[in-house]
């Protein structure tokens, strides 16, 4: 359809906008980081293995429970995502920090608790702290063994089975359980289930247990990062931490005195509200931000995008990590998520920081070479990508007793792959290269029927097409192919009367939930993205999709979203990878959501930028007249930084 020259103003209007505030929320260092906000599990925990290291106050009890009751919905309960049901172990975890702290939730939340069955009916993570607290014996949940650390890499099943973040986290808690540590909580539990006092001291260790111990504790020691955690993430730090506690070292213990002091710059600080966030993301936020940038028309000699390519050429992974136990001869070269994180650099953040690097003309030869060899390498057999680790596909960690919550494997995905395949297309490789080939072949295979792909660490199909139709332009696919289409017609079969999309968590086990919820500004770019990438920016859908986010800027350039539209760790409840399908309740496959508070500023601005450049290039005068968009500098290159 046609756009008037008064919706261009308003386009252009709107970009200027966000690209200012977008610029006011860099850091000094050139480096954006927004919250990571999850779940309130990650508040009570925090509460719970300071009161196992005596390090507890009264105004740290205060401020958590501040913070958890904040966070308490109507009905007395918590959840894993915005507006999403009621979850017990959550609840559980939540209620039991508010009482630890002096703070009694209410009947509603005790009535939920009980009629749910309490306890007895909680995840393994959470038996776990409750026998930590004293309130449930540890010989009463399936145990981890820590002799698992000492079956060899090439065996049929080892540690190296289980994805990244469940490999870091049991190692340790495999640890702890054989010690069954325990601070007892002066706060009577009985009426949910709990057994204050049952547990039994550990067995005398035998000789196996006792160097399954011994190696496990070493390495956990080998895995720390130069920050005190243990990939960057809090469920490995967290038991980590507890783990090298209950062996019995104190706070002059160099390793166990760094996590502990470097856990406080996981902290965020609310005022009379204190939380943790689960994991930091400023490598992504960065990358995703100078793309976004970039799309806008801020050229890349503005120095609002050369220190970013600093800060992320500085952060290329240079060290062998746990990738490579299946990659032995393969060089490192990639990014990680976090701050510091260098033994699980991941390819997402690669191939999105390659990506934002090349854009911003930052990105030199040999670092390209060293960055686009290792993500090739890292190709699963199926020729899609997963996050951290290659053919990291098999089901048996799922089979486990204790593998009672999401996914313990990290098999490829669409998003990921279209992410790769883009960059790589960017870069020049189509089709006619094998690992391209091979991925385009897998994003192929892994469209569902209806027309969408599963998008495993963004909700969701949205979140997936969004990224697989920009990588099929980019490799030189046709936009008039019958995939293709089944995506447009999907995209225009779930637009929201207001112009937006939306989907909400429940999409992952939920077939009816695909592509359907509250509009929402990320998932809004992510559809208007798939639609500019398809050749459609003309269309209705799309025109519309740009307006919706026009008319939801606020004055200030930002964009409210308090949707949660991330994902991490998770499962395949819908849309499993073949050969690693696992049958999980609708709790278990949606476990971990993610709302990353920079995705409402970041994507809108890329979607738009991109949106506009499409236009341009369709109906505008030709460069030499003034009209192409990444030569735009009249106002945007004039855009302070501050």
């Amino acid at each position: 359809m046609a756009v008037t020259i008064a919706e261009l103003t308003q386009l252009d209007t709107a970009i200027e906008r966000g690209t200012r505030r977008l610029l006011e929320l860099q850091r000094p260092d050139g480096v954006w980081v927004g919250e990571l906000e999850s779940n309130v599990t990650m508040t009570a925990q925090h509460l719970f293995w300071h009161h196992y290291l005596d390090l507890r106050t009264p105004e740290l009890d205060r401020r958590i429970a501040n913070d958890l009751l904040a966070r308490m919905r109507d009905d007395g309960t918590w959840s894993i995502w915005f507006e999403g049901p009621a979850d017990l172990s959550t609840t559980i975890e939540a209620y039991v920090a508010c009482r630890i702290a002096g703070v009694d939730p209410g009947p509603r939340t005790l009535a939920y608790i009980r009629r749910e069955g309490g306890i007895p009916k909680s995840r393994l993570f959470t038996k776990c702290f409750m026998a930590l607290l004293g309130q449930w014996p540890w010989q009463r949940m399936a145990p981890i063994p820590p002799e698992l650390v000492l079956v060899p890499p090439g065996s049929p099943f080892s540690i190296y089975d289980f994805s990244c973040w469940a490999r870091q986290t049991f190692v340790a808690l495999s640890v702890a359980q054989s010690l069954r540590p325990v601070r007892p909580a002066d706060v009577d539990l009985t009426a949910i289930g709990a057994r204050p006092g049952k547990t039994r001291p550990p067995g005398r260790p035998n000789r196996l247990r006792r160097r399954a111990v011994t190696v496990a504790e070493r390495w956990i020691r080998e895995r720390q990062e130069a920050d005190g955690s243990w990939g960057g993430i809090q469920p490995p730090w967290v038991w980590g931490i507890i783990a090298l506690a209950a062996l019995g070292n104190g706070l002059d213990d160099p390793t166990l005195g760094k996590a502990v002091e470097g856990w406080q710059g996981f902290m965020v600080d609310d005022g009379e509200r204190l939380r943790p966030e689960a994991c930091q993301s400023p490598v992504w936020d960065t990358a995703l931000a100078a793309l976004a940038l970039r799309a806008c028309g801020v050229p890349a000699d503005h120095e609002a995008l050369r220190r970013p390519g600093d800060y992320l050429l500085r952060e290329e992974v240079t060290v062998k990590g746990d990738w490579s136990i299946r990659k032995p001869d393969l060089a490192p070269g990639g990014w990680a998520f976090e701050f510091e994180n260098d033994l699980y650099p991941d390819v997402d953040d690669t191939a999105v920081v390659l990506l934002a690097l090349h854009k911003a003309d930052a990105l030199d030869g040999p670092t390209r070479k060293r960055a686009v060899d290792w993500m090739l390498a890292m190709q699963s057999r199926n020729g899609g990508w997963a996050a951290f680790d290659k053919d990291n596909t098999s089901r048996l960690p799922a089979l486990l007793r204790f593998s009672d919550f999401g996914e313990m494997i990290d098999p490829p995905s669409a998003d990921v792959t279209g992410h790769v395949v883009e960059t790589l297309g960017v870069f020049g490789l189509d089709q006619k290269h094998p690992a391209v080939a091979r991925g385009l072949r897998y994003l192929y295979a892994k469209q569902e029927n209806e027309g969408s792909w599963f998008g495993r660490w963004g909700v969701n199909h949205l979140y997936g097409i969004g990224a697989v139709l920009p990588a099929l332009a980019a490799a030189g696919e046709p936009m008039d192919s019958l995939a293709v289409r089944r995506a447009v017609r999907w995209l225009g079969e779930r637009q929201n009367p207001d112009g937006g999309w939306g989907e909400t968590c429940a999409s992952y086990v939920d077939v009816q939930a695909r592509g359907r919820g509250e509009s929402a500004p990320s998932q809004t770019a992510w559809a208007l993205m798939g639609l500019v990438a398809a050749g459609r920016a003309d269309s209705t859908a799309a025109h519309r999709g740009a307006q919706f986010l026009i008319d939801r800027q606020r004055t200030d350039g930002a964009w409210d979203e308090e949707s949660f539209t991330g994902c991490g760790f998770p499962g395949y409840g819908i849309g499993e990878e073949e050969g690693a399908r696992i049958h999980e309740g609708h709790e278990l496959a949606a476990g971990f959501m993610i709302r990353y508070h920079l995705y409402r500023n970041c994507f809108p601005l890329l979607a738009l930028g991109r949106y506009r450049r499409a236009l341009q290039l369709s109906t505008r005068p030709a460069p030499e007249q003034g009209g192409d968009a990444c030569n735009r500098k009249s106002s945007i290159s004039a855009i302070s930084m501050r």
